[in-house]
């Protein structure tokens, strides 16, 4: 409970940092990722719509600024929505996300998935649905900076004890945590895999065996 704790403690200090340090990517940063938060089902009203509308919005403003834009679709909704009309802007799509209560380790898995894509974006933005009410809800926009932005940021000057090694630390601590969720993951799957097909050949084995008993069986009596 207590390692709970301090986790929830240093996630919440972080995101503090984040949010006060007013970040401000300078004009000249071309590359912009933006990422749409549905759902992979329908009957939802305007959840999904709304997200696609947004992102839409913000693909055609940061396209005519020069500004080269890349989506990330997390749900197949959002994916069916966009893909047919920006599938050249399409960097990748996640599906089967939120199923289960969102974890920690689900978040990792797509931001490894991120980093593994090679596109260095400079500055992006993440648009998704914020519950307010059982009949109500709010699309909101949340900013996400590379590390080089944040870094360079005027205001992050304020705080003493952040320098390029706490940074780095942050970054390493978040990748690393991605890295053994991917792995536990990958794991999971062979063992299921492995039940799944162990369970095929015992199915076609007895299959066979029975199959066998029944022509000797046959034979016998015909006799």
């Amino acid at each position: 409970a207590k390692n709970k704790v301090n986790l929830i403690r240093r996630l919440y200090e972080l995101l503090t940092l984040y949010e006060k340090a007013d970040i401000k990517v300078p004009e000249d940063k071309k590359k912009h990722l933006i990422i749409g938060v549905s759902s992979d089902r329908g009957l939802c009203g305007a959840i999904h719509s709304s997200v696609a509308k947004q992102m839409k919005t913000e693909v055609a403003s940061l396209t005519a600024a020069g500004k080269e834009v890349m989506i990330v679709g997390i749900g197949e909704k959002i994916r069916g929505i966009l893909y047919r009309t920006h599938s050249d802007q399409f960097l990748v799509a996640f599906k089967e996300v939120g199923r289960k209560p969102p974890t920690f380790g689900d978040a990792s898995v797509i931001a490894l998935e991120l980093l593994n894509s090679g596109y260095e974006f400079d500055e992006g933005s993440i648009i998704f649905n914020r519950f307010r009410s059982v009949i109500s809800y709010k699309t909101e926009e949340k900013p996400i900076f590379s590390l080089n932005t944040i870094a360079s940021a005027e205001t992050m000057s304020i705080y003493d004890d952040i320098d390029s090694d706490v940074l780095q630390n942050y970054q390493e601590y978040n990748l690393q945590s991605a890295r053994m969720t991917a792995m536990d993951n990958a794991s999971k799957n062979a063992s299921d895999m492995i039940d799944k097909l162990t369970l095929t050949f015992n199915r076609t084995r007895q299959a066979v065996i029975t199959k066998e008993l029944i022509e000797i069986i046959s034979g016998a009596a015909a006799l």
